[in-house]
């Protein structure tokens, strides 16, 4: 029985996808559920697995080709015998497989230069060896045109003996390129739409940031005392995102503006937390929510937040854990940031940047002590939310942070 493979729906309003990379080759068996192909869509990477086990008979989109909703893109052949078939033809496959006319990773030549692609398919074809080739690549890589210089150069008679060209020639005629000196990239479909969304909170809101700091004595006391316990008990470690996103969640009860957006002419007030939270992964920033964070407990954020990081580098968040969020939360500090205005993610109306904790002199009670100290950022949206809100919404993150029994006592 022949399946077609289509294009599944992959969330709100998307369209079509770009295909990634194929995970098994034309002809190959499949197991039921077994991932055939990653798909790239505006807003995150998903794998498409087998509906049934078979043989994938036929790819009918290659990598990089764009497929709408529902168009096949491949047809499955189902059964036994067709996966017994697929079998079969794969064992003489493994013993007359010729190597790739484009490796997609380069090979590494004794002495540590890497060898490009393109270079290592005409080193195999003309059987000459990585370390004859002298590399004029970045870091001593080898190209394409190393390897053909050196197999003109071979064929080449020998010159007579001549005087070495000075200085001021060899400058002359070096050019002010070379090559391998740039690398041309497609954007995948997640950074195309990451810089599209960017560029349009720009043109469409009113962004503006205000900033304070933050002494995290009291909070890295807490870790420190119950840090072990909590470990223990719930495998996940006490961090500081789970003290941050109770704070956003007490502020933004108190300025339920930050917490709402702009609809056309109207204002939006959520009377619910959906926290995003910036991870990173393998393609770019991905904004994973944490769905009525109200309701979570600190434990409960701490382990929902290490998936999403796990999951964000395995490329296997689902699309509707990026879908939404009313405010977000972007910790460039464990990149060593000290200082940044991030940029909001549209519609929401504020985002708060966490930064690095440096130890830094400040005044207490007129002396001058060292601190635990960090600089945040709160971007908000100008047309929904006044400078006098953002300022006291910030302000009482801060003093939740540096007290933390106030968000327990909620004054």
């Amino acid at each position: 029985m022949r399946l077609e493979i289509k294009v599944p729906e992959v969330g709100e309003s998307i369209t079509e996808v770009e295909i990634g990379d194929w995970l098994k080759p034309s002809g190959a068996a499949v197991r039921k559920d077994e991932p055939l192909v990653t798909l790239e869509s505006e807003k995150a990477t998903v794998e498409l697995p087998a509906p049934d086990a078979g043989a994938l008979a036929k790819i009918l989109k290659q990598k990089g080709e764009v497929a709408k909703v529902g168009e096949v893109i491949a047809i499955l052949e189902t059964g036994n015998a067709a996966a017994a078939k697929a079998e079969t033809k794969a064992a003489p496959a493994e013993k007359t497989a010729e190597p790739s006319p484009a490796p997609v990773r380069s090979e590494t030549k004794p002495g540590g230069a890497r060898v490009m692609p393109a270079a290592q398919s005409i080193l195999e074809q003309h059987g000459v060896k990585a370390e004859e080739v002298a590399g004029t690549g970045p870091g001593g890589r080898i190209l394409k045109e190393d390897v053909l210089r050196h197999l003109e150069e071979a064929k080449a008679p020998a010159p007579a003996a001549e005087a070495p060209p000075s200085r001021a020639a060899v400058a002359a005629a070096a050019p002010l390129t070379g090559p391998g000196e740039e690398e041309v990239v497609p954007m995948s479909r997640l950074r195309r739409t990451v810089a599209e969304r960017l560029v349009q909170a720009q043109h469409t809101a009113a962004l503006l940031t205000t900033f304070n700091e933050i002494d995290m004595a009291a909070v890295m006391a807490l870790r420190k005392q119950y840090g072990e316990s909590f470990q223990q008990k719930y495998q996940v470690k006490l961090g500081f995102m789970s003290f941050f996103v109770k704070a956003c969640i007490d502020s933004l009860k108190q300025f339920p503006a930050v917490n709402a957006q702009v609809r056309e002419t109207n204002i939006v007030y959520h009377n619910y937390f959906d926290i995003g939270v910036a991870v990173g992964s393998g393609k770019g920033l991905v904004v994973p929510v944490l769905r009525r964070a109200e309701r979570m407990s600190f434990a409960e954020i701490e382990v929902a937040i290490g998936d999403f990081a796990k999951r964000a580098r395995e490329n296997k968040l689902k699309l509707e854990e990026l879908q939404g969020g009313t405010f977000t939360i972007s910790n460039g500090g464990v990149y060593g940031s000290l200082l940044s205005t991030p940029i909001i993610n549209p519609p929401q109306s504020g985002i708060l940047g966490l930064h690095a904790i440096q130890e830094r002199p400040v005044a207490r009670e007129g002396n001058v002590v060292i601190r635990p100290m960090m600089y945040v950022a709160l971007t908000y949206d100008h047309r929904l939310v006044d400078g006098r809100e953002a300022v006291s919404f910030l302000k009482r993150i801060k003093e939740a942070i540096e007290e933390p029994t106030r968000m327990l006592m909620e004054v």
